[in-house]
């Protein structure tokens, strides 16, 4: 898969999506200003309608009205519809009745789901999503977010019970190429658009039930006309939403599904998962409320329709099935809801010698080898951190543990800080976990798995958090690039779930910016680990082929590379791979330690180029 053509698609995407959207509001200008029409003829002449007359009495004036009260309307519903979708993935489990399954489960089948999310998102280096469960037999599953850092994962109760794991890894495999394809986004913002284009017809509805009994001077009949009319043009709404889901979502389920089959190497665990949908009676239909709203974010056909081919959001199972499988002999698996046993894979490849253009084609494209490497990178978590990093009060407590130094005297000065704001029982947990021993990635990892139980914190406790962390941070009096590095994944990953987003321009820098923004970064990581720190910024800028001089003056509080970091996140995802190959090369230039993997690990994900850290390095 090939993640910055993708990102660049996802962009192109959503113009497309707009230009689809323009031409469903013009449709329903016109049939609004038709319908206004009828309602003046039949108000002035009674039923003798005189179409030419209304036209000929009826000025432009009139008419630019009425195109604009449309235009308000529909923009007005599909602003305060995305208001209500901007928080991102939780909004969507929330709005189909789900419920967040608890990150320290002991439910057999919820364990199993929960623990192959959290090996498929370190596979993949992206935050561990929180699972949402909707408690319905039909076999589903869905992603929902406006990014990587509040994307969630949500299942159905029959997903649970009648795939076994190796299905459960073919599906969220599938979700997590439409997390890091961004299709999420794009998903949220059609909801927004669409529920602007179907408002007319909500509003005919209410015209019907509240009016329409008429009164001494016939206004009933008025009244009737317009509300039915309006019904009229929301059924033509939802013919357009259903076209443009269609249109948009289709292709991208093959997509997803190749992407699904690249990720886990096993063709067999997603076409079988199909396979399943197809011989179970209940099959991936949906009776949630908003089901039909957001049937486009499934991962099989949520909602049935009389046009199937016209209006279906997903391919028929047979052609996604055939596409996986080119020789499979049309029969579907007949399924129940008995137990499935768990299979666990514990093979660990090992890493490939030297070099750094390798690295790029990595970035969002996890492997078979990420996953089990990611299998085993959990399972050498100590089992009293994996258990805290699962629960919500041990997590908030591992957190801080994370940031305490191995050096006393500062310990104690972190402690003391602490002891300000948090109870004596918090400290007690904060000192009961042994994380000394951790080395940089096992931390990102902990991280990495504490994020689902840290988001149902409350907004206190978060605030809290964001700020005894920045204190533990600064208690030495200087600041080491790893923990600014570990300390930007813990914000990025929780605070998109605490703190609305603020719409960003999608403008890229000045090539003089990206020059100076580029030379701050590598700067700073050719400071970090390296003996030759000259040598190793040359590295990075030969490999981004752009003159530039490093930067040795220091910089504390990594202002400046907080700044360099806001300004590139804006580059074309075309222009990524060439960053990355530079920060690659400055990183790994005296060769591939843990710390140095972990850091350019912390510097992609800043930027929303998920890599892992276990990155095999080609020869």
């Amino acid at each position: 898969m090939d993640f910055f053509g993708a990102q660049d698609r996802a962009r192109r995407k959503t113009w497309h999506l707009g230009l689809l959207f323009a031409a469903a509001v013009i449709a329903l200008i016109l049939a609004t200003n038709l319908l206004i029409a009828l309602v003046a003829a039949f108000t002035t002449t009674g039923f003798s309608i005189n179409p030419s007359a209304v036209l000929s009495t009826t000025s432009y004036q009139t008419w630019f009205g009425i195109s604009a009260l449309v235009i308000f309307v529909i923009a007005a519903a599909s602003l305060y519809k995305y208001h209500v979708v901007r928080s991102g993935g939780r909004a969507i489990a929330e709005m189909l009745g789900a419920r967040q399954i608890d990150p320290s489960t002991t439910d057999f089948a919820e364990r199993r789901m929960l623990n192959v999310v959290e090996e498929m998102a370190i596979a993949s280096a992206i935050s561990v999503p929180p699972v949402y469960l909707i408690e319905e037999a039909a076999i589903n599953a869905f992603a929902a977010g406006l990014g990587t850092d509040d994307a969630i994962i949500g299942v159905t109760r029959g997903t649970l019970e009648t795939l076994d794991r190796e299905e459960l890894q073919g599906v969220i495999g599938h979700e997590f190429s439409h997390i890091l394809n961004g299709d999420t986004r794009i998903n949220l913002r059609l909801i927004a658009l669409l529920h602007g284009i179907l408002f007319l017809g909500l509003i005919g509805r209410a015209v019907l039930r509240g009016g329409g009994r008429g009164n001494k001077r016939g206004s009933g009949g008025v009244v009737l006309i317009l509300g039915v009319g309006l019904l009229a043009i929301g059924y033509a709404g939802t013919f357009f939403g259903n076209l443009i889901k269609a249109a948009v979502s289709r292709q991208r389920e093959f997509l997803a599904d190749a992407a699904a089959v690249q990720f886990t190497r096993n063709p067999g665990g997603i076409a079988n998962a199909l396979k399943k949908i197809g011989g179970s009676g209940q099959g991936s239909r949906l009776a949630a409320p908003h089901t039909a709203e957001v049937s486009h974010l499934f991962f099989g056909q949520a909602v049935g329709f009389a046009i199937n081919r016209l209006f279906a959001t997903h391919p028929p199972l047979a052609q996604r099935i055939a596409a996986i499988e080119p020789r499979w002999d049309g029969q579907f698996i007949a399924t129940d809801a008995a137990a499935v046993s768990a299979r666990l894979t514990d093979e660990v490849n090992a890493l490939a010698g030297d070099g750094h253009e390798s690295v790029v084609s990595q970035v969002g494209n996890p492997s078979t080898t990420n996953l089990s490497r990611a299998i085993a990178r959990i399972g050498a978590i100590p089992e009293p951190l994996a258990h805290a990093a699962r629960d919500r009060a041990d997590a908030f407590a591992l957190l801080h543990a994370v940031f305490l130094s191995t050096e006393s005297d500062i310990k104690d000065r972190q402690l003391n800080l602490l002891r300000i704001g948090l109870g004596t029982d918090t400290i007690g947990r904060i000192l009961a976990l042994q994380v000394d021993a951790l080395d940089p990635i096992q931390r990102l990892t902990l991280v990495q798995l504490a994020a689902p139980a840290l988001k149902s914190v409350s907004d206190a406790q978060f605030r809290a958090l964001v700020a005894n962390i920045a204190s533990l941070v600064r208690a030495d009096s200087r600041i080491d690039l790893s923990e600014w590095v570990l300390h930007r994944i813990v914000l990025k990953e929780l605070t998109p779930h605490f703190v609305a987003r603020k719409r960003q321009r999608d403008r890229p820098p000045s090539q003089q910016a990206e020059t100076a923004a580029v030379t701050a970064v590598l700067s700073a990581m050719a400071k970090y680990g390296h003996g030759d720190q000259a040598a190793a910024f040359a590295a990075g800028a030969a490999a981004f082929d752009r003159p530039l001089t490093f930067d040795r003056t220091e910089d504390p509080n990594f202002r400046r590379l907080n700044d360099a970091l806001r300004a590139l996140r804006q580059i074309s995802p075309l222009d990524k791979p060439r960053h990355i190959k530079a920060y690659a090369a400055c990183a790994l230039h005296d060769g591939a330690t843990t710390e140095q993997r972990a850091l350019l690990a912390g510097i992609a994900a800043a930027l929303d180029c998920p890599l892992p850290p276990d990155f095999t390095i080609a020869t």
